[in-house]
């Protein structure tokens, strides 16, 4: 009993003296210290909040980039119309974001709205157009002027002494001209004044490059892409070659850095363009090659892509290449292939459509005729398919995502889609 009773006097005393005397107050903390841990609570919170915004607004974007890239359009309403002066029309280009109207008895520049920039008068049988960046030339086939321009007017104008077959331009103005001669053609070049400059190529069917059928200058005006038919054997053949007009080839003959025979064996090259200072392509009757002349002085050829069926269109712009050829598979007969510029496939789509004119603009393949439409995007999805009552030059887009602006012989007007 006396141990249980010392043991219970024990923890009475132990009770007592928790009482009496609190346990030790805990350190109090640095006020700095407070401070800076709420700080970086802030932090945390502000952080946590900036993260939920930025994927609600990225969830969001791709949302509506997935919205307007499906949604197709059904009908239109006509923004404003404006009437043109039609003259001897003969047609439209893209140019400075603008377009150039063009015909036998003048050219004028017109803003997206209708207005009228500048206008020059000049009298030509068969007027021809061309565009390349902020330049533009209007060379009259068979004959023997080319009156030149930038976004502002006429720069100048250039007059020939034997008659023009075609002609195109640089971004900085210069202009290229194949001129026919009565035993030999001649490639011409021109300032932006219109003054001859102390350079031109003589071309000879049975020669070492052969006759140009087509010429295509680069934007900086240094590099010309042409295509050239040459015997051979007898037999009529096709040929790609590259002229540099820079200091480096000044060594070469004929400035021809590059040629290409081989892949063009019995067929013939219609067409060649320079999309940008790098990349051009050349359109054969059963191909379509992609270049680069990354190296100035030894072009390659990336890509050719041989084509089995038909080829009834060509079309590019500086970040694309489309041909439409007769579709051997499937209840469509046309299919529309679209390119990057190093011959990679972008899309490819059947379609069935009475199209006369195709045209890339920005992301946009856009197909027409005298009264309807047909606008695709760069998936091959159709965005929009209309009908006009009003005859239809030339369509592009107008100033916002869903606008196109439609143009006539007589009149011009922006639609918005819906």
């Amino acid at each position: 009993m006396s141990d249980l009773d010392s043991m219970n006097r024990e923890i009475k005393k132990r009770q007592l003296r928790r009482q009496i005397v609190p346990p030790p107050a805990p350190q109090e903390e640095d006020s700095e210290e407070i401070v800076r841990k709420a700080r970086k609570r802030v932090r945390r919170k502000r952080l946590k909040i900036i993260l939920i915004i930025g994927v609600i607004l990225i969830a969001a974007g791709i949302s509506l980039f997935q919205y307007f890239r499906l949604y197709q359009y059904t009908s239109y309403d006509v923004v404003w119309e404006k009437e043109l002066k039609e003259g001897s029309f003969v047609g439209y280009m893209d140019f400075g974001g603008n377009v150039l109207k063009y015909s036998k008895d003048g050219a004028s520049y017109i803003d997206n709205q209708g207005k009228e920039i500048w206008v020059q008068s000049f009298e030509m049988k068969s007027p021809t157009a061309c565009v390349n960046g902020n330049y533009a030339a209007v060379a009259d086939q068979q004959g023997n002027s080319i009156y030149i321009f930038d976004k502002s007017g006429p720069t100048g104008t250039a007059t020939t002494l034997l008659p023009i077959i075609k002609a195109t331009v640089s971004a900085h103005g210069v202009v290229a001209a194949i001129l026919e001669d009565s035993t030999s053609n001649y490639i011409y070049f021109y300032k932006n004044d219109g003054s001859v400059l102390d350079v031109k190529i003589k071309a000879l069917l049975n020669g070492e490059t052969g006759y140009p059928v087509d010429i295509s200058l680069s934007p900086d005006g240094t590099q010309l892409i042409g295509a050239y038919a040459y015997l051979k054997n007898g037999a009529l053949n096709g040929r790609v070659a590259f002229h540099n007009f820079a200091e480096i080839g000044k060594s070469v003959p004929d400035r021809v850095v590059g040629g290409f025979d081989e892949p063009y064996e019995s067929s013939l090259v219609a067409r060649v363009h320079f999309l940008d200072d790098t990349y051009s392509c050349a359109f054969a009757d059963n191909s379509v090659s992609f270049y680069s002349t990354k190296n100035a002085l030894s072009p390659e050829l990336l890509k050719q892509v041989v084509v089995e069926e038909e080829i009834r269109a060509v079309f590019y712009s500086n970040k694309y290449v489309g041909i439409i050829v007769n579709n051997a598979e499937g209840e469509n007969p046309d299919r529309m292939d679209v390119y990057s510029p190093d011959g990679n496939l972008v899309f490819s789509e059947a379609f069935r459509y009475q199209y006369t004119q195709a045209d890339i603009d920005g992301e946009h393949v856009i197909l027409y005729n005298e009264d309807s439409c047909r606008v695709y995007n760069m998936s091959g999805r159709l965005k929009f398919e209309g009908t006009f009552d009003f005859p239809v030059s030339k369509i592009r887009n107008g100033r916002f995502p869903n606008t196109l602006l439609v143009t006539g012989p007589q009149n011009m007007k922006e639609i918005r889609l819906k």
